[in-house]
């Protein structure tokens, strides 16, 4: 049987749960990212949609389009994260902090260009995006 993992918004009304393992786990530098989550830099798992699911609170979750890539989806209760949809490459990001029962292992840096807050991590650092899913895949030094 693949692992699942619980998450839920702050206050409890929404949850969800991931399963089997997420196809990426690192950091993201953009703008949006980090307006998002009110921090120098988001952290993310990404998962293929298909394998996280809303068990609770569909209702009070709310959606904010926030650009032609991403779908930015929170408890309209307390305002809480709960993920942002990639629609276009069929995956779902988690910030880590939604599923504290997986291991975070950051393998790579994405928007790197766009930093406020370099991190010496020995972890590839890409422009912007892979080249699988429409970035230049150009790597920057850290």
């Amino acid at each position: 049987m693949a692992d699942t993992y619980a998450g839920k918004c702050y206050c409890g009304a929404v949850a969800i749960e991931a399963s089997g393992a997420p196809v990426a786990m690192g950091y993201c530098h953009c703008d949006a990212c980090r307006s998002y989550s009110g921090a120098p830099v988001g952290a993310f798992t990404l998962w293929k949609a298909d394998n996280v699911k809303v068990t609770k609170g569909e209702d009070a979750l709310g959606r904010f389009k926030s650009s032609d890539f991403s779908e930015r989806r929170y408890c309209t209760k307390c305002g809480g994260r709960v993920m942002v949809e990639h629609p276009g490459i069929g995956m779902a990001d988690l910030s880590p902090a939604m599923i504290p029962t997986l291991a975070f292992k950051p393998a790579v840096h994405l928007n790197y260009e766009e930093t406020v807050l370099p991190m010496k991590d020995g972890l590839p650092k890409l422009k912007d995006f892979p080249a699988e899913v429409g970035g230049s895949g150009e790597t920057l030094a850290e």
